[in-house]
């Protein structure tokens, strides 16, 4: 089966991985086919490994060799193509729009949290089929209340996300 592997907080905040490394880690590990997306942490892979078995594989693996604790959480092929084809929000020239991955109801906690915060002027948020969506103009992610909160300690474990244009890579490079 055909899976990508997000991993949270790779090359940010003093956690620099080159990809090629991070894809032997996971050829080491036992996964076919790898290849990486981006510099972002989006690894394609072949197993015939369940997902839950795969994070635990994997992110001790990564864990070990590069001498951090890793989070990853893993998608197939098709889970992919529904988060690409749940999008709620159009698209739009000067927004961007993220995708967030993770623990189950992970959608949830996310989006009571986006409620309770105040909003920038066209910011919104939705789930769709289990997964949250966050929209806002470009420039602003970090600007906004809901961006900041993005980092919580309490939250490092529990997510990652991807702007809807990753997935879309992502997607065509599983084919």
């Amino acid at each position: 089966m055909k899976y990508c592997a997000f991993l949270r907080g790779v090359n940010v905040k003093g956690t620099s991985m080159k990809m090629a490394e991070v894809c032997s880690v996971f050829e080491n590990a036992g996964m076919g086919n790898v290849i990486s997306v981006l510099a972002s942490g989006n690894i394609i892979f072949n197993s015939d490994k369940t997902a839950e078995d795969l994070e635990v594989i994997l992110e001790k693996s990564m864990s070990e060799y590069f001498n951090y604790e890793a989070f990853l959480f893993i998608k197939s092929k098709e889970e992919i193509e529904k988060i690409l084809n749940s999008n709620p929000f159009e698209e739009k020239k000067d927004f961007h729009t993220y995708v967030f991955v993770g623990i189950e109801n992970i959608e949830t906690v996310l989006m009571k949290e986006f409620q309770e915060l105040p909003k920038m002027q066209d910011e919104r948020a939705e789930v769709v089929n289990g997964y949250f969506y966050w929209q806002l103009p470009k420039g602003n992610t970090l600007a906004s209340q809901f961006g900041k909160i993005l980092g919580k300690k309490s939250l490092k474990d529990k997510f990652t996300s991807r702007n809807l244009n990753t997935f879309e890579k992502i997607f065509k490079k599983c084919k």
